[in-house]
């Protein structure tokens, strides 16, 4: 099967479900349906008049500024579809917030807060239990990830 760009599709499997990466090779400013290129609405809807296009432009220039960090699920499986996991670590400082009155007292209590929620939880994906990390950091030193950051472009 080719892609929109007369190439092999790339199959990719992950979890039992089968994905295809048609957009190997394309460029930004296509995109693959039925077998055709056809331009994004960047070139084709800009003399539209009114605040709704006006979004819609913007939302194609950034799509269109951020394609390899938006498209990088589909290529790279170790990166999560959603940013579910990031809305998750937020939610205890939220939770926070409210139970202390909408504010922390000061600068210093919040940076304190901070630093124990980001150990604890980067330790709890590595698989340790918060009780152990604060043990070995108060026995051994602090825990530090044996794996690498995923790395940024």
């Amino acid at each position: 099967m080719l892609g929109c760009t007369g190439e092999p599709a790339v199959s990719l499997s992950y979890g039992g479900s089968r994905l295809r990466a048609w957009h190997t090779g394309a460029t930004s400013t296509t995109f693959c349906r039925s077998g055709t290129r056809k331009r994004l609405g960047i070139q084709t809807n800009t003399t539209r008049a009114g605040p709704r296009a006006a979004d819609a432009l913007r939302l194609a220039r950034r799509f269109r500024e951020h394609e390899t960090m938006i498209l990088r699920f589909v290529l790279d499986l170790a990166v999560p579809f959603t940013n579910n996991q990031a809305e998750r670590d937020a939610r205890p400082v939220k939770i926070q917030q409210r139970t202390a009155g909408g504010c922390w007292r000061t600068q210093q209590g919040l940076a304190d807060f901070a630093i124990v929620r980001f150990y604890v939880s980067t330790a709890t994906k590595g698989g340790i239990t918060s009780l152990d990390a604060f043990e070995q950091l108060f026995t051994t030193g602090a825990w530090l990830s044996r794996q690498p950051p995923h790395p940024a472009e």
